[in-house]
């Protein structure tokens, strides 16, 4: 039925120069390619990219990414505005 299909989401193409070094067409940003995009777009992308994650994810959603990564995974200037930003 209508009401139980999940929101398919679309990588906008933005998204390709900082996601160079993946198959951008095989990224899958509703599933196992969520913390991928959030780390990338944390670590390179800019105010576009920020907002789109916000738009699609949330900031329960990208903070939990931000507070789980690993240790330089991401960049700690970056890290430190992200967590301003999606505080």
């Amino acid at each position: 039925m209508w009401w139980q299909r999940k929101k398919q989401l679309k990588l906008p193409a933005f998204f390709k120069p900082i996601l160079w070094s993946y198959d951008f067409e095989q990224i899958d940003p509703s599933g196992e390619s969520k913390k991928t995009i959030i780390v990338n777009a944390v670590n390179y992308g800019d105010l576009d990219h920020w907002r789109w994650l916000e738009r699609n994810y949330g900031r329960r959603i990208v903070r939990q990414v931000i507070n789980s990564a690993r240790d330089g995974e991401i960049r700690p200037p970056a890290k430190k505005l992200a967590e301003l930003l999606f505080h």
